[in-house]
């Protein structure tokens, strides 16, 4: 696949920075969004379970679980702009060298065996 340049030259797309796709990229934050909001609702569930038990460390699972939705959004809202040390789209097509023109040939006279 060739892209022409604005200034003549042709350049070739690089498969390797291409982006992933739309529909895989919000699946894929959704996904880790879903799985940060489960492991919220586990330190929730905890902190009620443990609360006339354990208070600190009750006291730790509700912090975990009031501090974790923030972080599940910026995770989750971290996207396609923010992907770094990507390579360039495109790279410039290699040079063919053009085949030089040979000596001129100028037409002989046959030889003499050969005229008859």
């Amino acid at each position: 696949m060739r892209k022409r340049s604005s200034n003549g030259g042709a350049q070739v797309f690089r498969i390797t920075g291409a982006r992933q796709g739309l529909a895989d990229d919000v699946r894929g934050r959704q996904r880790k969004y879903v799985i940060s909001m489960s492991i919220r609702t586990l330190s929730v569930i905890l902190t009620a379970v443990l609360w006339n038990v354990q208070r600190p460390v009750a006291i730790v699972t509700l912090v975990f679980g009031a501090l974790l939705p923030y972080v599940a959004v910026v995770i989750a809202n971290a996207g396609r702009e923010n992907a770094p040390g990507l390579p360039s789209t495109f790279v410039p097509a290699p040079v063919r060298p053009m085949i030089a023109p040979g000596p001129a040939v100028t037409p002989t006279e046959p030889a003499a065996e050969d005229r008859g």
